[in-house]
């Protein structure tokens, strides 16, 4: 059912193996319409995950804001903000994972672009989709409640007073690792291949890490864990603050999905051992 058995030191595959890596750069993908509608499909999934995830929490900032008498204690809490995230996350990959492959977030894009999943080429466009999708997104929250987004932050990511700089990276690197580790588990084909028996809906596992690490950073940065969600909120809102720490969520998101990467691949998908492995079997032919 798919599984590598180790005979004589080299790795014998059964019933199963990986596709090829994707190129690096093809210049015949620049001819194709599938991959114009995948960052169709990405840009629009972007923008609706910032509308909707924004106004959340715009919304949670102006129920609870004490100095108009609302309740102190009202609105959905960071609980229904997680939520908003993870829900919306589940979603539109559910939507999009046909199409684009669900991405939505350029740590995800650089993730997959470093196991070879997507080509250089693909990993480019994506994340330029992926942050004029966020801009328009918050575009869209400002044209239709202006004075809401300017006076709550626009759902700009900030580093929250008390924290270092250390910390928030440390807390996006982390997150961000939560993520992308969820997302190379979930949609494993050599763990399709061997637990079929196992019906996994990839966008679940994948929708509820993003709220669980909402539950966690919040407090600390905002969350981050996505690029262009940071971006976008930040060009939109357009306030010193949200560019002070700017690069924590450029920085942080990225190095946590390399060392994702680096993990599913070389150490749970042991790749660096079956390369070695291969490399022994041709020297001695």
């Amino acid at each position: 059912m798919g599984k590598d058995i180790e005979v004589g030191g080299e790795f014998i595959a059964k019933d199963y193996h990986d596709p090829p890596p994707a190129p690096l750069i093809d210049a015949e993908e620049l001819t194709q319409w599938s991959l114009y509608r995948a960052i169709i499909a990405e840009f629009i999934a972007t923008l609706l995950f910032l509308y909707i995830t924004v106004l959340t929490v715009i919304g949670y900032k102006s129920q609870t804001d004490t100095t108009k008498n609302s309740d102190g204690c009202g609105g959905v809490g960071i609980l229904g903000i997680a939520w908003a995230f993870g829900g919306m996350i589940f979603v539109l990959v559910y939507c999009t994972a046909g199409t684009s492959g669900g991405h939505i977030n350029p740590a995800v894009t650089f993730g997959l672009f470093l196991a070879r999943k997507v080509s250089l080429v693909r990993a480019i466009l994506y994340m330029v989709a992926q942050c004029s999708g966020a801009i328009c997104g918050c575009g869209l929250v400002k044209a239709f409640q202006k004075s809401y987004y300017t006076n709550y932050g626009g759902g700009a990511n900030e580093l929250a007073t008390g924290f270092s700089k250390g910390t928030g990276l440390g807390a996006e690197i982390i997150g961000t690792f939560v993520l992308v580790y969820t997302v190379f588990s979930a949609t494993d084909p050599k763990r399709n291949a061997r637990d079929s028996h196992v019906p996994v809906l990839a966008p679940l596992p994948i929708g509820f890490a993003v709220f669980m690490v909402h539950l966690a950073t919040i407090p600390i940065t905002g969350t981050g864990i996505n690029p262009a969600r940071s971006f976008g909120a930040a060009v939109i809102y357009n306030k010193d603050k949200a560019w002070d720490d700017h690069w924590i969520f450029w920085v942080g998101p990225f190095i946590g999905a390399a060392i994702a990467a680096l993990y599913h691949q070389y150490v749970l998908r042991a790749a660096a051992v079956k390369a070695l492995g291969s490399f022994r079997s041709s020297s001695n032919i």
